[in-house]
């Protein structure tokens, strides 16, 4: 944090999200300057409205420390403008937020190609499948993956990235410390250990119909470009392009059936010249000769990625030497430690994991089992999998590891 935070917090309590700051802070030369104003330097600027100088009048700096201090008790990062850590990506978009705050650790976002992912909430199978694959295939080749946390499209975008081993990022609507989503909590406490969560609300804010429109400038910011997956004419997803057109970022798009009206949005955006995305070597390809960060020679096939088989088992060597003191005793410890993460378990990760058996279970049978949604169970079989405590295998086949 830079030694103007409290200016900025003070700046964003009384302005709002989505204000645009740039041209208030360049007519004041700093945002201490800003505070420092007095009441005719406020009324000559004509960068300020009477209504956002009202606000700045009735906005105490000292109720900035609050919000402070319960970022400081829950270990949450507070990054304003003028913090060396703020990615120069979303400083450069027309309306950047005064703060974001971070739950897990923001990767160097500015030397990176990052593509965030996004679609309908409703997402069918395909959409989901599609997602993952495309998700998984680029973050092996290097890339990060941002999205915003939510169920369908953004989960199953999540789920690839962090299966291929890689971090993710989601950008939330609410502020850290809600209880919004409460079925994706494991997802993001997943993400909470590999990336972060991002948002610009202050801790304990509701989300609402207001925030998401708000939240979908900054996935685009952070994001060199933007993959659309089944969206609507009328959808947020449909914003998220429009901020990153806006912002100057790629566009790119998964054809839907022309049969389908719900999801034709999509097809709009190939229409009014978005990049068509069928492979994940679509999307590295636009961005391997800039960047060192990714690796086109990693880009798998669509084949590759849909039919491989995650059974760790098959891999196991059956030399005689398994046998050996050694060997046992690593066995032992590696049981004890799985005993202990199934142990720890809760919720719906807990429910899947006791619903899981030695042999190969189908989806559809693990979600009979456990009465969850398959957007629920699929969250939760990622949880697992991250944790080495289940595998998977085609067929969307799961068992215990």
């Amino acid at each position: 944090m830079s030694s103007n935070l409290r200016y900025w917090l003070w700046l964003q309590k009384a302005l709002g999200a989505g204000a645009f700051i740039k041209e208030i802070i360049d007519d004041f030369g700093s945002v201490k300057k800003l505070y420092e104003a007095n009441a005719i330097e406020l009324r000559m600027s004509s960068a300020l409205t009477p209504k956002q100088i009202s606000r700045l009048e009735e906005t105490s700096i000292n109720d900035v420390d609050e919000i402070i201090y319960s970022c400081e008790q829950n270990s949450w990062h507070i990054i304003d403008y003028d913090d060396k850590a703020y990615p120069q990506r979303l400083r450069d978009i027309n309306n950047p937020p005064a703060v974001i705050y971070v739950d897990g650790e923001l990767p160097d976002i500015d030397s990176l190609v990052t593509i965030g992912i996004v679609g309908t909430r409703k997402a069918s199978e395909y959409a989901i499948k599609v997602t993952h694959i495309m998700s998984r295939g680029i973050t092996e080749a290097g890339v990060l993956v941002i999205s915003g946390g939510a169920l369908g499209v953004d989960t199953a975008a999540h789920n690839g990235a962090l299966l291929a081993k890689g971090k993710t990022i989601a950008v939330l609507g609410c502020g850290l410390g809600t209880s919004y989503l409460n079925e994706n909590k494991s997802l993001r406490d997943v993400i909470t250990n590999n990336g972060a969560l991002v948002t610009e609300y202050p801790p304990f804010t509701s989300a609402s119909r207001y925030t998401f429109p708000m939240r979908n400038r900054i996935i685009s910011g952070l994001s060199l470009g933007i993959l659309v997956v089944e969206a609507s004419v009328r959808s947020g997803s449909l914003i998220t392009a429009n901020y990153a057109l806006e912002q100057g970022r790629d566009v790119f798009a998964i054809p839907a059936s022309v049969l389908s009206p719900d999801f034709a949005g999509t097809n709009k955006l190939i229409d009014d010249g978005a990049m068509v995305a069928t492979k994940p070597e679509h999307i590295v390809a636009a961005y391997a000769s800039r960047f060192d960060s990714v690796d086109l020679s990693k880009v798998r096939s669509i084949d590759e990625l849909v039919n491989e088989n995650y059974d760790k088992s098959a891999n196991v060597a059956k030399d005689d030497d398994k046998a050996s003191f050694d060997n046992l005793e690593q066995g032992r410890q590696e049981r004890l430690e799985k005993e202990s993460k199934a142990m720890a378990l809760k919720g719906d990760a807990k429910t899947v994991y006791n619903a899981l058996k030695d042999n190969f279970v189908h989806l559809d049978e693990i979600i009979e089992l456990t009465g969850l949604n398959g957007a629920k169970v699929l969250s939760a079989l990622t949880v697992l999998e991250v944790k080495g405590l289940a595998v998977s295998a085609s067929g969307r086949r799961y068992k215990l590891s």
